[in-house]
């Protein structure tokens, strides 16, 4: 089927719905968002244009079309729905329950949840084989990998057939065939902040200097090659002889140092308060924005030329 024939569905409008949006209009496919918020749908056409343009795609927006309950979309001609909306399990499952009475047979229905799994979103329904999670990254429309999870009712096929969809919209999807806690990325991200957090809290180093650490050593190395590649390079047998002296340091904490728990407590949450671990105003945060966004787009100029994308 040509792209400009295929059409998804997104529910939720927020920071990543734009995003996923983005992805689908910049490859040609029509897009059904539901929203209940009036502001973000009216919002949507401009958000989605910045996201086209920040991905050197046509701001064409015109395929888009937004509603304000989920029968009111285009459910026949639905091939894949996306639920994207805040970190609520029972409101998750009553929209996939919902999904599941209003979508055709094939529909592949897909959450973004970071934290629930799929197999708590879809417990007791009747297509469990057609649910599964599809978690993005922030920016959606720029990160160019996406975790497809698989419950343990999920059709493998299927899981594959939407790997393939996303692979044609220029994204490199990994299947998680287990529906275990934070995926992959986020577990693997966890560990690595679990550790960064602990060293703040103990006054080993400055917030500067381990962001400096990671972007310019082993998180530079990691722009070329993955931490299993790259160990294929250095050598196993230095791994392994570290990991003896190191790992057993390493925080095992099972919850978050004080340092982060005061930032939150006092309101120090980012960009969204305008302070955390740095302190910021309109303008360092839309600098900071355009440089990462900047660093991201080079980043994937790399990737294409490997091959890694399309």
């Amino acid at each position: 089927m040509p792209q400009s024939e295929r059409q998804a569905l997104v529910i939720g409008g927020g920071t990543m719905g734009v995003g996923i949006i983005a992805m689908f209009l910049g490859h040609g496919w029509s897009v059904d968002v539901v929203s209940r918020s009036a502001s973000t749908r009216d919002g949507l056409p401009a958000a989605c244009a910045r996201a086209l343009g920040a991905m050197g795609k046509p701001t064409d927006t015109s395929r888009l079309k937004t509603f304000a309950t989920l029968p009111e979309a285009s459910w026949p001609a639905v091939e894949i729905a996306v639920e994207t909306v805040t970190e609520d399990l029972a409101l998750k499952r009553q929209l996939f329950a919902e999904m599941e009475k209003l979508a055709r047979p094939d529909c592949a229905l897909t959450s973004n949840s970071s934290s629930f799994p799929i197999s708590e979103i879809a417990r007791g329904l009747a297509t469990q084989h057609r649910m599964m999670g599809l978690h993005f990254f922030m920016p959606a429309h720029l990160i160019p990998l996406v975790e497809v999870v698989r419950s343990i009712h999920t059709d493998v096929a299927k899981a594959e057939s939407v790997g393939g969809i996303m692979a044609a919209l220029g994204k490199r999807p990994v299947q998680v065939k287990k529906d275990v806690i934070g995926f992959l990325g986020n577990r693997i991200q966890g560990a690595l902040m679990r550790e960064a957090l602990w060293l703040i809290e103990q006054g080993v180093a400055s917030p500067e200097d381990i962001d400096a650490t990671v972007r310019l050593s082993f998180g530079f190395r990691y722009a070329a090659a993955g931490p299993i590649v790259q160990k294929e390079h250095s050598g196993w047998d230095t791994t392994c002889a570290v990991a003896k002296i190191i790992w057993p340091d390493l925080t095992n904490a099972d919850g978050p140092p004080p340092v982060l728990q005061r930032n939150v407590d006092e309101g120090r949450i980012g960009f969204k308060t305008k302070r955390g671990f740095f302190e910021w105003d309109d303008q360092s945060i839309a600098k900071e924005r355009a440089r990462y966004e900047r660093a991201l787009r080079k980043c994937l100029e790399i990737f294409r030329e490997e091959g890694l994308l399309t």
